[in-house]
């Protein structure tokens, strides 16, 4: 661990939040002289004080120990490079555009890959007036059920939830320049809470 690294980015966060060390020190119960110390690269925060420094500078404790927060390149937020994460524990649904560090009930969550249907996984898309109805051919059981469907465009996403023994259908809204039958013009993901995350282009 490099002190030197540590201590310049907790005076940097420091400073962002407009406080001082000794706002910083009572708010960890320690003294003001342990933050300056840290701040000169001459020591390093103990590690009963770090999940309290990553609350107060809102930073994850590996970035304070990296001592780095390096910004993720800047992708132009074209939604058909969103990603998907689904937490195994409470089923927490999450996505983004760009490349992020992402967890939920203590874990890290990597971005699902999505397959094309197989059998076992197949879509109907009706095209009525004004929406889509879009059906599975998937069981909704407790046990092995369509969690979610993710109507993506190029400029927003229509995300729907579904839930255990309810009907494994959808009905989505057309949404103006997009249309399922065509393709590169919108995508629909779906997630089976067994076998991952779907894609029907």
């Amino acid at each position: 661990m490099d002190y030197n690294k540590v201590g310049t980015l907790l005076c940097r966060l420091r400073k962002e939040k407009g406080m001082t060390q000794k706002q910083i020190a009572d708010k960890l119960n320690i003294s003001d002289k342990a933050i300056s110390k840290w701040e000169r690269g001459l020591g390093c925060p103990d590690v009963s004080l770090l999940g309290g420094l990553s609350n107060i500078f809102e930073v994850n404790i590996e970035k304070i120990l990296a001592g780095d927060l390096k910004p993720n390149n800047v992708q132009m937020g074209n939604l058909k490079r969103i990603k998907f994460y689904v937490c195994p524990n409470c089923g927490n649904v999450i996505n983004n555009t760009g490349d992020a560090e992402v967890s939920c009930c203590g874990r890290k969550l990597s971005p699902l890959a999505a397959k094309p249907a197989d059998e076992m996984h197949t879509v109907a898309v009706e095209d009525t007036e004004g929406e889509y109805y879009i059906t599975f051919n998937h069981e909704m059981s407790k046990t092995h059920y369509i969690s979610f469907v993710a109507y993506v465009t190029s400029d927003r996403i229509l995300l729907v939830k579904l839930y255990p023994e309810q009907t494994a259908s959808v009905r989505l809204p057309k949404i103006s320049g997009a249309s399922l039958q065509q393709k590169h013009s919108s995508i629909l993901y779906y997630y089976c809470n067994r076998h991952g995350l779907w894609v029907y282009r």
